[in-house]
Parts: C-alpha cells; sequence; structure tokens
C-alpha cells in the first residue's frame, strides 16, 4: 500500500515538473498580434472626415504611409508583442487587383485578400474572408491579439469566432464627424475599443487637387538610386539634429518608421526632387531604404 502511494506521489510530482516546463516555455513565447483592415471602412470613414466624401474618386489615400502609421500604432498598443501581418480587405471587380491595391501586395508584413464588387460598387465576400482568416489564425494560436479596423455588424461573428479559440479582438474605430459610424452590437462584443481621431489621419488622406510637383512634364521622374541618395541626405540632417541617442531608439523599429517622421521624410524628399511621391511605392520604399542604410551605417 505505502508502495503504491510512493508511486502515485512520485506520478504525481512528474507532472507536476512537466507543467511547470511548460508553463515557463509559454511565458518565454512571444505573443503575436495581427491587423485587419476593412478598406471599405477605412475609404469611407476616412473620406468622410477629412475630405468630406466618401467617394474614393474625390480623394487620395496614402496607404502605404497610413499601413506604416497603424503598425506603428499597433507596436505602441502591444508593446510586448510581435507583428505577424496586416490584413488588408478590399473589393475588386472579378477578384482581379486594381493598380492601387497591386502596390499595397506588395508592401511588406502586408497580405492584400479581395473580395468582388457587385455593379452598385457595393463588396460582397470581404466580412466571410476576415472572419475565415480571423477564426483560423486565432485557432491555430498563430495571433494572441487582433486589432480590428472596421465597422459592419456582420463582423460580430468573426469576433466571435476568434474569441472562442482564445484570441482577444480590439477594435479600432475612426472619429466620426457626428454620430457613430460603427455598428453598436460590434462595439458590444469586442475586448476593447479605440478610436482613431482626425490627426492620426490627416496626413495620409487629402483632397484630389492640382499636385504640389507636376510629375507629367515639368520634372522627370527619378531613378531610385536618385532618391536612395535622397533618403541618404535626409538622415544626415536628420541624426545631425537629433543625436546618437534618438537613432537608439528609432533602430529597433527596423524597417518601419514613426509616421510622424516617415510622414517629415516624404515631405522633405518631394521638396529636394521637386516630383510628388505620393502613389509611387517603389520610389517611397527606396526613399526609407536610403534613410534607414544611412542610420545603420553610422550606429
Amino acid at each position: 500500500m505505502n508502495d503504491d502511494l510512493a508511486a502515485l506521489g512520485a506520478r504525481i510530482d512528474r507532472t507536476n515538473e512537466l507543467l511547470q516546463r511548460m508553463l515557463a516555455e509559454v511565458a518565454k513565447t512571444p505573443s503575436t498580434h495581427a491587423i485587419f483592415v476593412d478598406a471599405g471602412y477605412l475609404y469611407a470613414a476616412a473620406g468622410r472626415l477629412i475630405a468630406g466624401t466618401e467617394d474614393r474618386r474625390s480623394f487620395d489615400l496614402d496607404a502605404e504611409g497610413l499601413i506604416d502609421a497603424l503598425i506603428d500604432r499597433a507596436r505602441t498598443v502591444f508593446a510586448d508583442s510581435r507583428l505577424l501581418r496586416v490584413y488588408w480587405y478590399d473589393g475588386a471587380r472579378r477578384r482581379i487587383h486594381t493598380a492601387e491595391q497591386q502596390s499595397i501586395a506588395e508592401l511588406p508584413d502586408v497580405k492584400v485578400r479581395l473580395g468582388n464588387l457587385n455593379a452598385n460598387n457595393q463588396q460582397k465576400g470581404v466580412d466571410s474572408l476576415i472572419r475565415t482568416d480571423l477564426e483560423s489564425l486565432a485557432r491555430h494560436r498563430a495571433i494572441s491579439d487582433a486589432a480590428l479596423l472596421g465597422g459592419d455588424e456582420d463582423l460580430v461573428s468573426a469576433v466571435e469566432a476568434a474569441q472562442g479559440y482564445g484570441a482577444r479582438v480590439h477594435l479600432w474605430g475612426i472619429e466620426a464627424p457626428e454620430g457613430r459610424n460603427q455598428a453598436e452590437p460590434l462595439l458590444w462584443e469586442v475586448d476593447s475599443q479605440r478610436t482613431l481621431d482626425l490627426d492620426f489621419f490627416k496626413p495620409y488622406v487629402s483632397r484630389r487637387t492640382t499636385p504640389p510637383y507636376d510629375n507629367g512634364t515639368a520634372t522627370a521622374r527619378p531613378t531610385r538610386e536618385d532618391v536612395r541618395f535622397v533618403g541618404a541626405q535626409i538622415a544626415a540632417k536628420w541624426l545631425a539634429a537629433r543625436g546618437r541617442e534618438t537613432l537608439g531608439e528609432l533602430l529597433p523599429g527596423h524597417p518601419y518608421l514613426p509616421g510622424s517622421v516617415d510622414q517629415d521624410l516624404l515631405v522633405e524628399a518631394e521638396g529636394l526632387l521637386q516630383y510628388s511621391l505620393r502613389g509611387q511605392a517603389d520610389l517611397r520604399r527606396a526613399l526609407r531604404d536610403g534613410f534607414w542604410e544611412h542610420l545603420q551605417a553610422q550606429y
């Protein structure tokens, strides 16, 4: 009898030891988050807030700059977590990428998922894509937190599905000029809510007017090397003005720049080049590459 009790006690001790090891390994595993953007909601709400219209043809959206700003904000909110990727959901006729959607798809850490676009330019199938991705990633423990930028009540089922597998879903919204632009049932269901305001979106949304620099005939399109060189020039000025201590704070975020730094870089580069880089994804990347390469060489 005593031998049986001793054996049982030994097995319990062994089980406890294994559980402690497992918990220690789980504690060392970094949390992971992903950002889910309903582009239909984004264009409508940000357009209304900044340009006073939901018509995409009436304003320009710097999607690349905005995505970087969202990543930067998530890095602040989920301080002890790493980014899996940004999921960008939009509609397209016959699910064929537009030029803008293709440029977004080429960005690092971004996955574009397309629903259909009907004759009335309404998105179809986007909500189901969001649900599929949220549920799958939560089920496979690929993410612990999801930042969802959207407002449609149909997203409630996506939130419930992810939460059912243990993921936390954080709803991000866009400031509404009046009233609300997110469904109340969605607000009730999520784990937390956050509103991005006018100042957050202002650098990335603008009414379509005559561009500050003529990309047609007045100035030839610069090469990637030209833009990379300008990025390095601006980095040298930036480092001289701010010092190496600030550089040490910036480097851990590579390859992303904080939204304010990225916007200042863009504006200064356009002034030096006398050429607009809005909507020029390849040149924007070359600009950042030149900026980062100079800073890393000085560290």
